[in-house]
């Protein structure tokens, strides 16, 4: 993997050399727009919406615009102005249990691996917030921008995760649907209830495919080969009309998986106590 930033993560009088490496890659299949009759790649130019030339990558500078359509330019050399001692540290300012953060403010994750000289301190830091069951807060400045972070264990390393500031997470009171109370009954959160009892179970990423992409590469492949693509029907779903008689067919379809998935350790358990 490419190291994309090396700085240190400071937390008191402690500095841990770190490098930063991202954790997640994109699958998405990725498709070109064509021209319909030529079936030839599409060019985007970049024009000038005044005198309508096309402009060079060098002639185009940032600009914020503070009323409509009056604009600031701001360059390299103001953003330079700019006092941050920061951008090649990761400032740990608190240390929070990680359930006190809800997932909506989670955003990107990076591998941290340890700097020179660096080794110790990193086992340390990890170590210690294994045995008292914190994360890190932080602050970091990464290309210009400055994101707040979580420092957490991963596996037998330590990864960073930036997190949304409060004013970027979206009012919940701006969403309609919820202008009214809901009467729900007893029963129905016992059935409800039951139905997500039967289909717990233990997290295991590995059981978790992207059914889509795999059938849209499929599809490629048999558009490239020439081959019919063969469409199967699928069957429409009824239009729920009674909420308590969709909970327990629902239990129903769940006790079966549940017996069906518990099954092989079930066996497994009596072969081994040798009954």
């Amino acid at each position: 993997m490419r190291t994309i930033w090396r700085g240190a993560i400071s937390f008191g009088l402690v500095n841990i050399p770190i490098k930063l490496f991202p954790a997640t890659e994109e699958k998405d299949v990725k498709f070109r727009y064509l021209h319909k009759t030529c079936q030839a790649p599409i060019k985007y130019q970049r024009i000038c919406s005044a005198c309508g030339q096309e402009v060079a990558q060098d002639d185009i500078v940032r600009g914020y615009e503070y009323e409509t359509d009056r604009y600031v330019i701001i360059n390299e050399e103001d953003l330079e102005k700019i006092p941050d001692e920061r951008t090649r540290s990761v400032d740990i300012v608190d240390f929070v249990a990680l359930e006190e953060i809800d997932p909506v403010y989670f955003n990107k994750t990076y591998y941290l691996s340890p700097g020179e000289a660096g080794e110790k301190a990193y086992a340390l830091l990890r170590k210690a917030m294994e045995e008292t069951g914190k994360i890190a807060v932080a602050k970091v400045v990464i290309r210009s921008k400055e994101s707040l972070a979580v420092i957490r264990g991963y596996k037998n390393l330590l990864v960073m995760e930036t997190i949304f500031y409060p004013d970027e997470i979206r009012d919940t009171s701006l969403l309609p649907g919820f202008s009214r109370e809901i009467k729900l009954h007893d029963n129905e959160i016992t059935m409800a209830q039951e139905l997500i009892n039967n289909l717990a179970t233990v997290f295991d990423p590995q059981k978790y495919d992207d059914e889509y992409r795999k059938k849209l590469i499929e599809l490629i492949h048999a558009k490239i080969e020439g081959e019919q693509i063969a469409i199967p029907e699928v069957a429409a779903k009824g239009k729920v009309v009674d909420l308590m008689e969709a909970l327990k067919a629902s239990v129903a379809i769940a006790k079966k998986t549940a017996d069906a998935r518990d099954k092989p350790a079930r066996k497994k358990r009596k072969n081994a106590a040798g009954e």
